[in-house]
């Protein structure tokens, strides 16, 4: 099934053409460090490159094309993006699928929602269309941006809600990345809650990542000492596609079917008042260190276990003090309690790693139907040069804290009056925060009370 990618402000092109590049690093692999047969190798690159890109049938020799739209209000991340593509020599993105404008939204949400987001509506949406023609069977969308800034936050809200009016029956998935709490502009807690609060409203399911966390696995886990958003967004993209990347899910005992964004959505967000998922990977380590490692898959579910317990972002510095039915002195649980869990195993022997651990009722709310709350897929070939290596994506409580923190932070602004008027001068009226407030404070509840 294709999934067709929405780039969204600098942040979400980058993102994405990071994620190309890596798709095809992947399916350029030599055969023999893929661990599978020819066979099974050929399948597995027929089904990336069916998913993520095109090529059209006039012309053997022409590069595969992303399935992808890529919005921006300034034209140098677009173009700078599209160029890197080109130059990789092994793919592209499609002609004149591309909106950017010569002015951007200056880190302000309104003006990229309000005054941006109706004027490249019918464009945009004319690519979108023009995008889903060329699938054979569209899976979904997959949106990518940032919660920070006036147009990947701003425009990106407006046409996703755009999207979901013109494919109401289509899966979208939003990835957003989380700015750093020392801040990047001061205005990006309002930028975030109201993105927040409107995707909440429209899509599937949002992954949140946050640039905190990916800072620190850049520095304590890979080693980098001078880290750039190219670095961040490699690991960002290495996390998405632990997911989305071919394999088998096995959905029930004697059951299995092939990795689609629609059969994650449909085990993952079982009731819509959930659905801000996370990411947690293992092994995580320099290019350098990958040949002289060696993992065992009891380990490394240990390992992913306790991170999932501890709500830790990254292997390194675990607190493996947290125990399951562990209670706060006000009766709570301790441990950071989920909805549901998708398991994702890529590498060596996949099929003798033992995941019940997975399963433990205690690690889910306690109304969750036991065998309903863990799925779990399988790919034998290696990914991303790590010979075994796990991913799992969480409907819990972990992005809960950060949230409470921007939420709250963002009210004192605006109760304070700070900035307000540069909103609304461009048609946001006080009563649109405070329906964002509203909106994530009864996320923030319902998933306390999990």
């Amino acid at each position: 099934m294709s999934i067709i990618t929405l780039q969204l402000g600098q942040c979400g092109n980058q993102i994405g053409g990071q994620m190309f590049q890596s798709l095809m690093d992947d399916v350029h692999m030599k055969p023999i460090n893929t661990l599978v047969p020819p066979n099974r190798n050929e399948e597995y690159i027929n089904d990336v490159l069916s998913t993520f890109f095109y090529q059209d049938g006039r012309s053997e020799n022409q590069l595969p094309r992303a399935r992808a739209v890529m919005v921006d209000m300034e034209p140098k991340v677009i173009a700078q993006t599209c160029m890197d593509a080109k130059k990789s020599g092994k793919w592209q993105y499609p002609d004149k699928q591309q909106l950017s404008q010569q002015r951007g939204s200056g880190n302000n949400w309104a003006h990229g929602f309000c005054i941006h987001g109706p004027k490249a509506k019918d464009q945009v949406i004319e690519m979108v269309q023009k995008e889903a023609e060329k699938c054979d069977n569209l899976g979904g969308f997959l949106s990518l941006m940032s919660l920070a800034g006036g147009t990947g936050s701003g425009v990106g809200a407006y046409i996703t809600e755009c999207l979901r009016d013109e494919f109401p029956h289509a899966f979208i998935l939003n990835q957003v990345v989380w700015p750093y709490n020392t801040g990047e502009v001061i205005v990006q807690n309002y930028n975030a809650i109201l993105t927040l609060s409107h995707l909440y409203r429209t899509v599937d399911a949002v992954i949140v990542m946050q640039n905190d966390h990916l800072h620190k696995i850049c520095s304590q886990l890979l080693n980098i000492k001078k880290i750039s958003f190219k670095d961040i967004n490699k690991v960002i993209c290495h996390k998405l596609l632990s997911i989305l990347s071919p394999g088998t899910l096995h959905k029930y005992p004697g059951f299995t079917c092939s990795n689609s964004i629609g059969e994650i959505m449909e085990h993952m967000v079982p009731i819509s008042d959930y659905k801000l998922l996370t990411m947690k990977n293992i092994p995580q380590m320099p290019e350098s260190s990958i040949q002289f490692s060696s993992f065992q898959w009891h380990g490394l579910l240990k390992h992913l276990r306790q991170m999932l317990i501890a709500d830790a972002a990254m292997e390194e510095g675990i607190d493996w003090q947290v125990k399951v039915g562990d209670e706060t002195p006000r009766g709570g649980a301790k441990h950071n309690q989920s909805l549901a869990n998708f398991l994702m195993l890529r590498g060596k022997d996949v099929n003798t790693a033992d995941t019940t651990a997975f399963e433990d009722s205690m690690l889910y709310a306690p109304w969750v139907p036991p065998g309903g709350a863990l799925l779990k897929g399988t790919q034998p070939r290696v990914f991303n040069q790590y010979e075994k290596s796990a991913c799992l994506l969480s409907n819990s409580k972990s992005p809960i804290v950060q949230m409470d923190y921007t939420v709250g932070k963002a009210w004192n602004m605006f109760s304070s009056r700070g900035y307000v008027h540069q909103y609304n001068k461009h048609g946001l009226v006080d009563e649109d925060f405070v329906d964002s407030f509203v909106t994530l404070e009864q996320v923030i509840a319902n998933y306390k009370n999990l």
